[in-house]
């Protein structure tokens, strides 16, 4: 692993821990961060490395696959164990939210506590494409100082990377996982509860914690876990000079939208069935814009949705949709956000979600609901709208505000870049977690 990274006299050591590089959001904003500080490795003084099972990009400054200290013998028998033990056991649940259970040991973190890496940054290490990126027990047992960066709020909870959404009241990460307190949405052995006592178990060195949005970060200290752990808010960086203002009728003549209407945009993976993400509520909002519109110089609004394909069963909202289908390229994506005249974030439950960012960074004013990671990305009716959560009357009366005035949109859109420029650049970013990195260093020896 060493010989596998560049070597810079006196810089700092520093690798980045996570399931993938830039697939899905987490990882993607994982990757960010190292990119922001291989960016500012000079002015940092700081060498920074990626390690992750299952690598996408072509970065050489990634280093990906299994770990392949342990032996061969293991390296068989470890994705057969993880097979059996995520399924041989039922467990039940209505959290539709992908679940990692933290076990067993992959061998990273031995190779992480035998390589020359000074400092270990994890972020997104969940169960992926068939392995667990590393254990429980493995983070436990960490040699050099750990930095986490919570993507999501598995850390703090069981074997859930999210808690069940509002309206739900699942305060379990707040109470401890006991037997008196499971949820009536589970049934079968409570693979929740074990995950955690694991962590509560394996984990009794306070680990310095990095949560990208407020939300996260009261999540963090209200948890049993967590809650006398050093926690700082340091937001996601956005690299503001690749995601800009686009000539508009050339985006939508490339993204085959059309050049005389107001295109309102939505995306998440899996579209409008991911329920977290809002998707119904949307098209609950659209419904009743769509009666606040009609006969209006605003009725000739048309919906674009990323994260999905045309679906078999039409879906009636009161406006034209058109499905651009799942993005990885985010030249395209870029294209689409200068597109549109607004992009609609209408989350139950989110972090600080990328696409917030990129859109902002774009110039398209975002509209979502006060609630989540939202608050830190919208400032409201300055860069974007705050609906009411989660009320799609508020939602639909915040997206005819934006869109009914064009001077006003652009106001919105140049505001929201404003910002992006301003908290979320990558030398900003990079900057605050060198410092914190160096305070973790001058304590930890």
């Amino acid at each position: 692993m060493p010989n596998q990274s560049p070597t810079h006299k006196g810089a700092m050591k520093v690798v980045h821990v996570s399931a993938s590089d830039i697939h899905g959001g987490a990882n993607r904003a994982a990757y960010r961060i190292h990119q922001s500080l291989v960016k500012e490795k000079a002015q940092l003084n700081l060498q920074s490395c990626m390690r992750v099972i299952t690598k996408y990009s072509d970065d050489p400054s990634v280093v990906e696959g299994v770990s392949l200290i342990r032996n061969p013998f293991y390296r068989y028998a470890q994705p057969r164990l993880l097979v059996r033990h995520r399924y041989s056991i039922p467990f039940h649940t209505t959290n539709s939210v992908h679940h990692s259970f933290g076990w067993p040991d992959s061998g990273l973190g031995y190779e992480l506590n035998q390589s020359d890496f000074e400092l270990i940054h994890l972020h997104w290490v969940g169960h992926l494409n068939g392995h667990e990126t590393i254990s429980i027990k493995e983070i436990g047992n960490l040699s050099r100082p750990v930095v986490w960066t919570l993507h999501d709020q598995w850390a703090f909870c069981g074997a859930e990377h999210y808690t069940l959404p509002p309206p739900a009241n699942d305060r379990r990460f707040v109470d401890g996982y006991r037997r008196d307190n499971r949820p009536a949405n589970e049934f079968g052995r409570d693979r929740n509860r074990a995950t955690w006592l694991m962590k509560k178990k394996y984990w009794k060195r306070p680990m310095r914690i990095i949560c990208p949005s407020r939300w996260m970060a009261e999540c963090a200290k209200a948890s049993e876990l967590m809650h006398s752990w050093p926690i700082t808010i340091i937001p996601y960086p956005i690299d503001h000079e690749f995601w800009s203002p686009q000539g508009v009728d050339q985006a939508r003549q490339l993204m085959g939208l059309p050049r005389d209407k107001l295109i309102v945009l939505y995306g998440a993976i899996g579209g409008l069935n991911d329920l977290r993400k809002g998707g119904d509520l949307f098209q609950n909002a659209l419904q009743q814009l769509k009666s606040m519109v009609v006969g209006t110089t605003l009725d000739n609004i048309e919906i674009a949705i990323f994260g999905q394909s045309q679906p078999v069963e039409h879906v009636e909202v009161g406006f034209p949709i058109h499905y651009i289908g799942k993005l990885d390229d985010d030249q395209a994506l870029r294209l689409l956000y200068a597109a549109a005249d607004v992009f609609i974030l209408p989350s139950r439950q989110d972090n600080l979600p990328n696409t917030g960012l990129e859109a902002s960074a774009c110039g398209t004013p975002v509209v979502g609901f006060r609630t989540g990671g939202l608050i830190d990305i919208v400032d409201d009716r300055h860069t974007g709208v705050l609906a009411e959560p989660f009320e799609p009357s508020s939602l639909a009366a915040a997206i005819q505000w934006v869109i009914e005035s064009k001077e006003r949109c652009k106001k919105l859109g140049a505001a929201a870049r404003v910002k992006a420029k301003q908290l979320w650049s990558p030398s900003v970013v990079a900057g605050q977690y060198k410092e914190i990195y160096s305070q973790l260093m001058d304590d930890f020896f």
